[in-house]
């Protein structure tokens, strides 16, 4: 039961995911400052992409989908975070949760959560927890690659290299730190949940 339950739940949050990718592809949703794939410049929305995808793995059963269940919601946990604590008092709230930043931002990483906390029955170890940074760190090389071929001007959407590149790489250290705390705090609650049934 558990188990079905658990599939229509990721059916459902696929379709959200990329019914909202979809408006930002075409360019129906003016609150996000990119449409089509130049919206794929960032993580927020890469990330709720790899959600999908991993819902979409659970749903057809496949051996490897519980893995990456597990690094999804690490990862839109990330973005939720950094909403929370950094971008939200800077451009305020009711930007950050209106249109498709709503459920980006807040929605799909709070009921990936959920789910991954109360529905996944799968032990995950270390290693696991130390592939939960992956994305990241792709994602990571890949803004910085783009930088030093492109230039910083339009490439640094973040504005993390303002400071300088060392200053920028150290913020990403401390990003892929983060991821994989959040990481370790999914696999250690859902344990928790587990025993506690």
């Amino acid at each position: 039961m558990k188990r079905d339950y658990r599939k229509i739940f990721n059916v459902l949050m696929a379709i959200i995911i990329l019914y909202e990718w979809m408006q930002m592809f075409i360019g129906t949703n003016s609150l996000l400052s990119s449409s089509s794939f130049t919206s794929l410049k960032y993580f927020t929305v890469l990330s709720n992409l790899l959600e999908a995808f991993a819902c979409i793995l659970l749903v057809l059963n496949h051996r490897r989908a519980h893995l990456f269940k597990y690094i999804a919601a690490t990862s839109v946990s990330l973005t939720f975070l950094v909403v929370m604590v950094f971008l939200g008092p800077i451009f305020g709230y009711p930007f950050m949760f209106k249109g498709t930043n709503f459920w980006f931002h807040l929605v799909i990483p709070v009921l990936s959560v959920f789910e991954f906390i109360t529905l996944n029955q799968q032990t995950f170890t270390r290693k696991a927890n130390t592939l939960v940074v992956l994305p990241m760190l792709i994602y990571g090389i890949g803004y910085v690659v783009n930088i030093v071929v492109n230039g910083l001007e339009g490439n640094d959407w973040y504005a993390f290299m303002l400071w300088g590149y060392p200053v920028g790489i150290l913020i990403f250290i401390i990003i892929c730190s983060l991821t994989y705390l959040i990481g370790y705090i999914l696999r250690d609650l859902n344990r928790r949940f587990k025993n506690a049934e």
